[in-house]
Order: structure tokens, then sequence, then C-alpha cells
């Protein structure tokens, strides 16, 4: 009889164990299924690397194939440096080293110039037909860089910053300036500056770099912080020969987009911008593409999802929550149109990749945001 005590006493240290043995393997599960989850890619990146990249790994700017009788238009599966950018983006905000060395990799051996150039543009085979670049693509593979060589110190990927940034201090300035291209088989520069190209952050880590000087990177942030207004819109660029800014008739939402997440950088306010936006949100429940600049009407009727993902993009620069929180149901709507192709923005069984990367970059703010991971 004086036994049953002690195996009672038994039992209860040994269901003591098993609930601390279970507790253990739940909090072990969640630790894991979190973490996967982290490492979980987007679906939208899923989308991009099985239908919209070329045997070679350059990424398509269309879904499905075609052709253009004009060498300046973007075609079918032609890939673009603004594409390798926004790539380069993703995977640095991913912290994603596998993803980024690929692209360093088809930066190095497909989009250099032997001048030392950027190609703006490759044909689906990977070799290209241009002469030019685009400085506002080219800005932003420098920025991608620099934030990736800050992240992983290898001396190849500032090195690759630099030897870019030379070439279009060398080659591709206007009295002073940065201009939109250069022609390097002619010899001919751009006279503009488009106010879009003005890449406040990638200037801002070229200079901390030592890639340009401060007096550089000022003559150009002036631009974005003493240009006019009309009361609604910023204009679309820079005249560097006669000191002018010249607006466009229609209203690109997406250039506006770009030019106020620059200027926000510099910690300015993007208002009247981002006040009308608001009210057409609230007024049309979207927002259109282009507007008519003095009637301040929709000139097309179409929305985007990238729209949508700038100003996302500029909300959380702004530290505009509400509003970002606000807009994310509208792009994110916006995906897997087309059941068939899971995690692309895809209409009438075509897309354009630009569609899909800035909504990616903005997807991946938002769910950092929303789950207070900074």
């Amino acid at each position: 009889m004086k036994s049953k005590p002690f195996i009672v006493g038994q039992r209860k240290n040994a269901l003591f164990l098993i609930i601390i043995l279970a507790l253990v393997l739940a909090i072990t599960a969640f630790l894991f299924i979190k973490k996967t989850e982290k490492k979980t890619p987007s679906s939208t990146i899923a989308f991009v690397e099985k239908h919209m990249t070329n045997p070679n790994g350059t990424l398509a700017s269309y879904l499905q194939d075609f052709k253009s009788d004009n060498p300046d238009i973007v075609a079918g599966r032609e890939a673009l440096s603004e594409s390798l950018g926004f790539w380069m983006q993703t995977a640095v905000l991913n912290k994603d080293k596998q993803r980024f060395d690929g692209s360093l990799e088809l930066l190095q051996e497909l989009f250099v110039s032997p001048q030392n150039y950027v190609y703006w543009k490759l044909r689906p085979d990977g070799k290209t037909e241009v002469n030019t670049n685009a400085l506002g693509d080219d800005f932003r593979v420098i920025g991608a860089l620099l934030d990736a060589y800050d992240l992983w110190q290898e001396k190849e990927v500032l090195d690759t910053a630099e030897k870019l940034t030379q070439t279009l201090r060398s080659s591709v300035t206007v009295d002073g300036y940065f201009v939109d291209y250069h022609d390097f088989k002619h010899e001919s520069s751009a006279d503009a500056l488009s106010l879009a190209y003005v890449d406040t952050a990638a200037l801002q880590a070229m200079q901390r770099h030592g890639l340009v000087d401060r007096n550089l990177l000022e003559k150009h942030t002036d631009l974005l912080l003493n240009m006019p207004n009309d009361g609604a819109f910023f204009p679309k660029t820079f005249q560097v020969t006669s000191r002018k800014y010249r607006y466009d008739q229609e209203i690109n939402l997406i250039d506006q987009l770009i030019v106020a997440i620059h200027r926000a950088e510099l910690g300015e306010s993007v208002e009247p911008l981002t006040g009308f936006l608001k009210q057409e949100l609230t007024a049309r429940n979207m927002l259109p593409g282009r507007y008519d600049r003095e009637t301040r009407e929709p000139s097309v009727k179409y929305e985007s999802p990238a729209v949508y993902g700038l100003a996302i993009l500029l909300a959380y620069e702004t530290k505009d929550r509400t509003w970002a929180e606000q807009l994310y149901p509208y792009m994110i709507a916006m995906r897997d149109n087309d059941p068939n192709f899971e995690g692309g923005y895809v209409f009438d069984r075509n897309s354009h990749l630009f569609d899909n990367l800035v909504p990616l970059l903005a997807e991946i703010c938002y769910l950092r945001n929303a789950s207070d991971i900074k």
C-alpha cells in the first residue's frame, strides 16, 4: 500500500514530461513553418521564372512573342536592362543571393558591352542590335549592385558598379548633366534628362561609395527639389541645354509616381500629386494609367498593376501606411486573373513584365510592413 503514492508520482512526472515534449515539438514545428514561409518565394516570382524567362535566363518583356517593325519599340520575348534592374532589386530586398548572382552573371555576360555600357535591349537569344544605354535603367542596376555590395561585401560587385558609373560619367553627360542615353556607335547623346531617371537613392549610394562627388549628386537632386508643379503633376523632362523643364500634354502616372518616389527619398513633399491621386481613387474606385494634363480627366480607361505598385512604394516612402493598405487590394486583385498563369498579372493571355516586377517589389514592401519586418 505504501508504494501507491510513488506510482502516482511517477505517472504525474511522466505526464509532465509528455506535455513539455509536446510543447517543444509544437514550438519547433511553428518556428519551422514560419521559417519556411519567409523563404517561400512569391507566386509572382514563380510565374516570372516559369513563363517569362528565356532559355538563356534573360527575362522576356512579354508573355507572348511578337515582332516589331520599329527597333525602338520593345517586342515579345526581348529582354530589357530595366527588367534586369528590377529583378536585381527584388533579389537584394529578399536577401536572395542565388538569384542575385544569376542576375549578375547575365549582366556581365550579356548586357555589358565591350565599351562598358549596358545595352538597353537584347534579342531573345541574348544578342543585340542596339548601340545605346538607358540612363534610368543603368542607375537602377548600379543602385542594386551597391546595395548588394553593402549586404554581401563582394569586391567584384563594387568593381562592376564602378566600371558602369565611369562610362556614364565619361560618355552620358551633356553640359555637366547626365542625359537619357548615349549612342555609342554614332557618338551622339540626348539633350534631355527625364526626371524619372533622377534616381535619388542610386545617386546617393554612388556618392557614398565614391563613384560620384557630392557636387554632381546635388546638381541632379536639385532638379527634383526645385522643379515646378502645375497643381497636380510634375514635369516630364529637364532640357539640359536650355535649362528648362518640359511637361507632356498626356500625363503618364508611371513617370509621375517614379519622380515622386525619388523626390520623397529626399524627404520632400510630393503634394499635390498624392492628394490628387487619393481623390481620384475615392471618386473613381480606380486609378487610370494616363490623364490629360489640362482637363485632369483620364485619357485612357485601363488601369495598371504597376501604377498601384508604384503608388504603394510611394506610400511607404512617405510613411503613409494607411494609403498603402488602401491601395494594396486594388493591385493584388489584378493578379491571378488567368487561372493558367498563377502568380501573374495576365490579361487576354498576355502580360507585360513591368506589370509583374513593380507589383512584386510593392508586395515585398507591403508584407514586410504588415508583419512589422524591418
